[in-house]
């Protein structure tokens, strides 16, 4: 199992290196793909993966990829409200088939999946992005390794017992001080490139240990949502690490918070 875990984690992060590195249409098409796995997952914990309102969610995934790549919707809040009316007229023309609460996941799981995920394109398209970018691993996978190593060497206090009884208080401080350390070192190599003071590095470190917490919320309510429906994992795409919202939980939260404080505190 480890050598499997190890080598599917190798492939994961080699494919991440090529679409963030290439950026542009590649990535956005990778990210496109890996939303509309992870969606297909969420909505099958809900029996509504192959339905109409299924198809409406990826249908509207589609489209909110197409208009990041050459916009065409003029405020974001036609989309949302469009999405909307079209999820309720699903609802309302098949009623009964629909239970209320397959009707606000088809509808939520767009922007808990597809949304969140599409904020490493807008990272990564900002000036110096290609640097900047990469704080959303840092924050999320980072954080999540030192954590681990933290919590296995030292953890005894339990942060969510009935959540995931492995993580420790010890081993979430271990992630978010290991997330800012790991960032500092990162801007500190390419302060040049991304043209950084000393001041501009320690706000760097300041964002991903944010990001690294966060990033402890998005994995915990990952599995809050496993716990509610007694499943494992959300899939088997990714030998060892199980699917997509199984490795990209954390990644998921941490995308969107790490682009607007980048955009806001970043000149």
């Amino acid at each position: 199992m480890f050598r499997t875990r190890l080598l599917s984690g190798i492939v994961l992060v080699a494919a991440a290196l090529v679409l963030i590195i290439s950026g542009g249409y590649l990535l956005l098409a990778g990210l496109f793909a890996v939303s509309v796995i992870g969606l297909f997952e969420l909505y099958r914990v809900f029996h509504i993966e192959k339905s109409l309102l299924g198809m409406v969610g990826y249908l509207a995934v589609l489209v909110y990829y197409i208009n990041l790549g050459i916009p065409f919707i003029p405020e974001k809040e036609i989309f949302v409200l469009g999405f909307l009316i079209l999820t309720m007229a699903v609802y309302v023309l098949k009623f009964p088939q629909y239970k209320a609460d397959q009707v606000f996941a088809g509808f939520t799981g767009v922007f808990y999946v597809a949304v969140m995920l599409s904020c490493i394109y807008q990272t990564r398209i900002m000036a110096v992005g290609a640097y900047i970018v990469w704080l959303i691993f840092l924050a999320s996978w980072g954080s999540d390794t030192c954590a681990y190593c933290v919590g296995v060497l030292i953890g005894k206090h339990k942060m969510a017992p009935k959540l995931s009884p492995k993580k420790s208080v010890e081993g979430a401080f271990g992630g978010v001080l290991g997330a800012a350390l790991l960032t500092m070192l990162y801007g500190w190599i390419f302060r040049e490139q991304m043209n950084l003071a000393t001041e501009d590095i320690f706000i760097l470190a300041a964002i991903s240990a944010i990001g690294a917490i966060i990033s402890m919320i998005g994995d915990l309510a990952a599995s809050a949502v496993k716990r509610n429906y007694a499943i494992k994992d959300y899939g088997k795409i990714i030998p060892g690490h199980g699917g997509i919202l199984d490795r990209f939980d954390s990644v998921i939260f941490t995308a969107p918070m790490l682009y607007y404080l980048a955009r806001f505190l970043i000149r």
